[in-house]
């Protein structure tokens, strides 16, 4: 039976979640600039509320992004610290693929559009549908302005959902789409599907983690020296 901590600081919302003895126990917030400042008391809350160790994890879950770039920096940072810490691996997973799965746990859906404000115009999208307990991407998630979304997507029907804060900036992309109540994506999704990869031994060592931008030339421009 696996101990999985996840950590989500990819957007304004900051979120821990542990899957722990077959239970998820989370906690979330919005907190758009303190994400350095609230992560940290989170995960130790989530540890002694349900009486377990960092040294009894066996793996750190993580939101790989897209997303802030600044957000996905400091989630990924924090993980790699605390899994460097108990020498144990991590495991990424997509943040449009959380909203996915938060808009299953809230609606049902087995068919999700994700998408997230990216700022300057454009938003970060992806498409997936649940088959044989896992999400299959229809779609490679890319960022791609508004006016375009609607001739990037495949298939649709009337089963799909909306997710995600590109939706409430632009609510022209799709508006004969169905809306959940899912803006933000939140760590006790991510740490379900994060539980799935390593039961398929999905994982990376701490030294190769890498963030999904979409975005790179921003990125590059954005680092510290640059």
């Amino acid at each position: 039976m696996s101990t999985i901590l996840a950590i989500d600081t990819s957007t304004e919302a900051c979120s821990v979640a542990l899957f722990y003895r077959n239970e998820i126990t989370h906690d979330f917030m919005i907190s758009a600039r303190d994400h350095t400042k609230k992560i940290l008391p989170m995960v130790d809350n989530i540890l002694n509320q349900s009486g377990c160790t960092l040294s009894q994890l066996d793996a750190i879950a993580f939101a790989q992004g897209p997303g802030s770039f600044t957000g996905v920096r400091i989630g990924i940072g924090v993980a790699q610290g605390l899994a460097l810490g108990i020498d144990k691996p991590m495991i990424g997973v997509s943040t449009l693929m959380t909203l996915a799965q938060g808009c299953y746990r809230t609606t049902g859906s087995t068919k999700v559009i994700p998408a997230i404000d990216a700022r300057m115009g454009e938003v970060y999208l992806g498409q997936y549908q649940y088959q044989n307990q896992e999400w299959q991407a229809i779609i490679a998630e890319c960022v791609i302005k508004p006016e375009y979304v609607k001739s990037k997507i495949q298939y649709i029907d009337n089963n799909y959902y909306l997710a995600g804060t590109g939706w409430q900036t632009y609510p022209n992309m799709l508006p004969e789409i169905k809306q959940s109540e899912v803006w933000l994506p939140e760590a006790q999704d991510l740490v379900v599907i994060a539980h799935k990869k390593w039961l398929k031994n999905d994982v990376v060592k701490v030294e190769d983690v890498e963030p999904t931008y979409l975005r790179n030339e921003v990125t590059w421009q954005k680092l510290p020296g640059r």
